[in-house]
């Protein structure tokens, strides 16, 4: 298997599809490949790891503490992860790829839709928050977005989450935008959400 500068593992599947799983904090490249399966049983699951580690514990790119990120390393970090995509598509001579982020690996996902969107052709954005104010309106125009958030969850504030689905809809995303109560954790509502929204893709 192709290093790409990133650990990962790389699970073929049938369809044209490519789920990107991308970990949150404390995970690694196998927390959601079960997941990643259940959700679309013929895809090809690609799950890089994050290089960056808080307290022992991987997330992809660095925080100076909660709520307040090292944008400079993320900005880096999202370059360097959707250069891994780029490469790993032609390694792998793989189809669309959907990203299906949680957390951490949720923002960084939202960033590379804002830095390197060529890379996605849609993105699964659980529990996200608005990374950064980009500079300019992300160029999204047509790719498909779903944005899970809780309205209980304390690590994301709603008003950023609204700002995020705001300014993926002003680039022109079809974005589809759930809120509910509940918290940082993922409920079996979510899933469902998320099998829903992949099937134009299975």
């Amino acid at each position: 298997m192709p290093e790409l500068g990133f650990e990962h593992v790389l699970v073929p599947g049938a369809s044209a599809l490519t789920l990107l799983l991308l970990h949150g904090t404390g995970g690694d490249e196998h927390q959601l490949v079960d997941l990643g399966r259940r959700l679309a049983p013929d895809a090809t699951l690609l799950s890089p790891r994050g290089k960056e580690l808080e307290g022992g514990a991987p997330r992809f790119f660095r925080r100076f503490r909660l709520g307040e990120f090292d944008i400079p390393n993320l900005l880096a970090r999202t370059d360097e992860l959707a250069g891994f995509v780029a490469a790993a598509r032609e390694a792998y001579r793989l189809g669309d790829v959907v990203a299906l982020g949680y957390s951490n690996g949720a923002n960084i996902a939202a960033s590379v839709l804002f830095r390197r969107p060529e890379v996605l052709a849609g993105a699964a954005l659980l529990r996200a928050t608005l990374p950064y104010e980009p500079e300019t309106t992300p160029a999204v125009e047509g790719k498909r977005v779903l944005l899970a958030t809780g309205t209980w969850d304390p690590y994301v504030p709603e008003d950023l989450s609204d700002r995020l689905a705001a300014l993926l809809r002003e680039g022109g995303a079809d974005v589809t935008y759930l809120k509910a109560d509940r918290g940082h954790e993922l409920v079996p509502d979510d899933l469902a959400a998320v099998g829903d929204w992949l099937r134009p893709w299975l």
